[in-house]
């Protein structure tokens, strides 16, 4: 038999849905529907200065796999995130375990490392630009002094990538730090006390107690960084340009010249739509990877 709904019951609903209703709102018309839109204009040849959207099916999609730029920009896009997420997900880990450790100056310390993350861009850059200039840059001299030649990091299609890279794991451990600080205040200290008595080594205390206690949290910060590093933009764009000869072209500032300097909005839609696909798939195969290795 079915229940019948009481006043008060009804009169919670209301008032649930009244609060929920202001963010469903914005959500569906900041998010869902420029969603919809660019899923939608993926079929039409639509110029942004000038002339109306002409619908031309599956043209955009057919043209996509026959772009040159557009599998150099995913390639170069996997590249930077091999060479940026599990680092990161690494340096985190070890600064993490190092800070929690400290018995004094915590504080300041967490904050030292925490502050480039409060950083814009903007300014995160220009202050490794200043850092890698070729005629004054204090990393030159540190070359030098070794007996090496000064590098145009920004300039050479080998460091380029990993000069980005470098910059954004500097630029983001703070926040993964945070995380694996919170998981290791949540490990209970009692295991760590009952090891020692039995004799385990540091190394072993890690790998049979820290390590898999943290896998949830790691797992975590795996897959945010995953996501993130996917929609490289900003870094790219600021220091490099996508140069020297494209070798740091990533997609999503493929999508800027495409859609801002060649001004064709319909096949830029089809090659965000081609990212936001590739982001699913990525993020869902790595999610199946780290279930898989946890439970073997």
């Amino acid at each position: 038999m079915f229940k019948r709904i009481t006043l008060r019951q009804r009169s919670n609903w209301t008032s649930a849905f009244l609060m929920v209703l202001p963010f469903m709102a914005l959500y569906v018309l900041f998010f869902l529907y420029p969603a919809f839109r660019l899923f939608n204009l993926s079929f039409y040849e639509a110029p942004l200065i000038g002339g109306e959207p002409t619908f031309v099916g599956l043209e955009n999609y057919r043209r996509l796999f026959d772009d040159f730029f557009f599998f150099k920009s995913v390639r170069n896009t996997f590249y930077f995130v091999l060479l940026s997420v599990i680092p990161n997900t690494l340096v985190g880990l070890m600064f993490a375990v190092m800070v929690v450790r400290l018995r004094r100056f915590k504080a300041p310390v967490l904050a030292a490392f925490f502050l480039p993350y409060m950083l814009p861009v903007s300014v995160v850059t220009l202050i490794w630009q200043w850092l890698l200039n070729t005629r004054f840059g204090v990393v030159q001299d540190f070359i030098q002094l070794f007996g090496g030649d000064p590098i145009s990091f920004f300039s050479s299609p080998t460091w380029g990538m990993p000069a980005v890279a470098f910059i954004t794991v500097w630029w983001t451990v703070g926040f993964n730090m945070l995380l694996f600080i919170a998981g290791l205040q949540g490990i209970n200290k009692e295991y760590y006390e009952a090891a020692s008595l039995d004799g385990a080594t540091g190394l072993q205390i890690f790998r049979h107690i820290t390590w898999p206690l943290l896998w949830p949290i790691t797992a975590l910060v795996l897959t945010l960084q995953l996501i993130l590093q996917l929609r490289i933009f900003d870094q790219v764009y600021l220091l490099t340009g996508g140069g020297p000869f494209n070798s740091t072209l990533v997609t999503l500032q493929y999508v800027y010249r495409v859609a801002f300097q060649s001004f064709d909005g319909g096949y830029s839609s089809t090659i965000a739509v081609a990212l936001f696909i590739i982001v699913l798939i990525a993020s869902f195969g790595q999610i199946w990877v780290l279930r898989t290795s946890r439970r073997s």
